[in-house]
């Protein structure tokens, strides 16, 4: 709720007034152009035993930029025909076996400190439980370890992303 956003109905300059059905409409009519005019997203006024809120949902959509997944570089092939597609990672990578999700809300950290060499890199062989990553939460630095031992074969962020719960951050396969 808005600060300021409630009051009394002597404050917002109305009487409330009973009707049949206990309310008079004509304050709810007030009370809803009153958010509308100060964007306010709720009011609430109480006089004696009557108590009228109300609140309007705002709907907000958000842009959230994705970076492209980082690409290893492939050994030169002799022929394109002999080539073997190497796995895809789906277009929803969180569905994917080795995928390795952020257990938590933060911004990720690829090296121990700025300008640090990064712990892990598309290619790169880890073994279960060693730290691929950090991620800063609330100024705590928290370590993020291989589920499993394998090769890194995606890594969706970059240096000093934010991240979200659940965001497929690498494949290990």
């Amino acid at each position: 709720m808005n600060d300021g956003a409630r009051g009394s109905a002597e404050t917002q300059g109305m009487t409330m007034s009973r009707t049949k059905s206990g309310i008079d409409p004509e304050i709810i009519r007030e009370l809803a152009n009153l958010l509308t005019e100060t964007d306010l997203t709720e009011i609430e006024v109480q006089q004696a035993d009557l108590r009228i809120r109300v609140a309007r949902q705002i709907n907000v959509t958000a842009t959230v930029p994705v970076s492209a997944p980082v690409v290893g570089v492939a050994a030169p092939v002799a022929a394109p025909a002999a080539a073997v597609p190497a796995a895809p990672v789906a277009a929803d990578p969180s569905n994917h076996p080795g995928v390795l999700k952020s257990p938590m809300v933060g911004t990720a950290f690829l090296g121990a400190a700025p300008g640090a060499k990064p712990f892990i890199e598309v290619g790169s062989k880890v073994n279960q439980g060693d730290r691929v990553l950090i991620v800063e939460a609330m100024k705590t630095f928290n370590d993020i370890v291989a589920p499993k031992s394998g090769t890194v074969t995606a890594l969706f962020i970059e240096d000093k992303q934010p991240v979200e719960y659940g965001q497929p951050l690498m494949i290990i396969e």
